[in-house]
């Protein structure tokens, strides 16, 4: 099932609201970017990773100069210190990681995807990432 929020909540709230787990949350922000097709993206990984931006950079041809920006974030070895999660943790896969993409344009936040992941991330959640963002808004080439 596809699940896109619209705006009003911060990334923040919707973490918070949504718990640990291995489903994206996903927030459109900007109503009209679903009926208005997106020219160009340019591109910054942080923190930087080569491979990360290798993966990426093989799914879309992003331009130096574009008003819209993708960012790629990704965070291993995380630590959920939470004694509310103390049996989750202990039972089974607990978060350690996590991917994030924000699109803007300009200052403005657009459009954001967020996943907990229990490993690494993987070329695979880079992609996986990307076509969601593909199936919610449209790319031009």
């Amino acid at each position: 099932m596809k699940r896109l929020r619209y705006g009003g909540w911060s990334l923040v709230t919707a973490l918070l609201l949504a718990g640990c787990g291995e489903h994206p949350v996903v927030t459109l922000y900007d109503h009209n970017l679903t009926r208005t097709a997106i020219p160009c993206l340019s591109l910054q990984v942080f923190p930087p990773d080569p491979q990360a931006r290798k993966t990426i950079e093989a799914l879309y041809p992003f331009k130096t100069q574009c008003p819209y920006t993708l960012t790629l974030g990704t965070k291993e070895g995380i630590v959920c210190h939470s004694f509310g999660n103390a049996p989750t943790k202990a039972t089974s896969d607990f978060p350690s990681a996590y991917l994030r993409m924000e699109l803007r344009r300009g200052m403005k936040l657009l459009y954001s995807y967020y996943v907990d992941l229990t490993h690494a991330p993987e070329a695979s959640d880079i992609r996986n990432a990307f076509s969601r963002l593909r199936q919610d808004l449209m790319l031009k080439r």
